[in-house]
């Protein structure tokens, strides 16, 4: 006989003396060795779930599925592990060849992209104020940003001041995101860091607030109440790049008649 649908010699059933064998043992997969992409890997999943203070060696430890004696041979303490989280971030982070021309676009363009990927992760703004980036990995960054602007004509005391105008700028405005972030988590119950504030409902009582205000003694909230808040973080954010933009192209030097 044969299986029809098979094509092939059906299996015969089992014969009266064979011996029943126990069922194969379920071989459990290798564990990946850990190294430290893992650990920076476990860490995020940390940061994410439980914020930079919820993040700890034995939580990272414990994410990674090891013993917390396992991560010092990958990372020497908290302060370290954190400086590769910050390096990490940078990881296929192009920086533009400098043009004099298009300085304010690339600026601007690389501004966005460092919100973004600050905004990631949560609590990686405070992460990246704490930390000096003049690491080996980050240095080259740092050069090339200061090539933007020296390259633009800006004088070099500007220049040097500008790339931590525009890294200020950028951290200070993702932690005030987070910080709104947060607190509607915590409002809504839920300490996960997705949740999202109701802006529009935020921004229509402030108007309402402000445009409230006795008029002799808040004359400028009132007048301006309809205007303020209204924007979305995104627009907030372009308005503030371009005033400092603007206020970096005040120092190059006029063009010559």
């Amino acid at each position: 006989m044969t299986d029809e649908t098979a094509g092939t010699p059906a299996s015969p059933p089992p014969s009266p003396w064979e011996r029943e064998r126990p069922a194969p043992a379920r071989v459990a997969p290798a564990r990946e060795p850990l190294s430290r992409e893992r650990v920076v890997d476990a860490a995020f999943t940390v940061l994410d779930r439980q914020g930079l203070d919820g993040l700890s060696m034995r939580q990272v430890a414990a994410e990674a599925g090891v013993a917390v004696s396992a991560l010092y041979a990958h990372v020497s303490s908290k302060d370290d592990l954190l400086e590769l989280m910050y390096a990490r971030l940078f990881a296929g982070f192009a920086m533009p060849v400098p043009d004099p021309e298009r300085w304010r676009e690339q600026v601007r363009d690389y501004a966005r992209s460092w919100r973004h990927l600050l905004l990631a992760h949560r609590d990686m703004a405070r992460i990246s104020m704490a930390h000096v980036p003049f690491t080996a990995e980050l240095l080259p960054h740092v050069e090339a940003l200061l090539a933007v602007f020296r390259t633009a004509g800006l004088p070099d005391r500007i220049a040097a001041e500008a790339g931590d105008l525009i890294s200020t700028y950028i951290d200070g405005f993702v932690l005030e995101e987070g910080m709104w972030r947060d607190r509607a988590a915590l409002q809504a119950g839920d300490k996960s860091s997705l949740a999202r504030p109701d802006w529009r409902e935020m921004a229509g009582e402030m108007q309402n607030y402000f445009a409230s205000l006795p008029e002799q003694d808040f004359p400028h909230l009132r007048a301006l109440a309809g205007l303020m808040v209204t924007d979305t973080a995104d627009e907030r954010f372009d308005i503030g790049l371009e005033i400092i933009l603007r206020g970096l192209a005040s120092y190059l030097p006029s063009p010559s008649v």
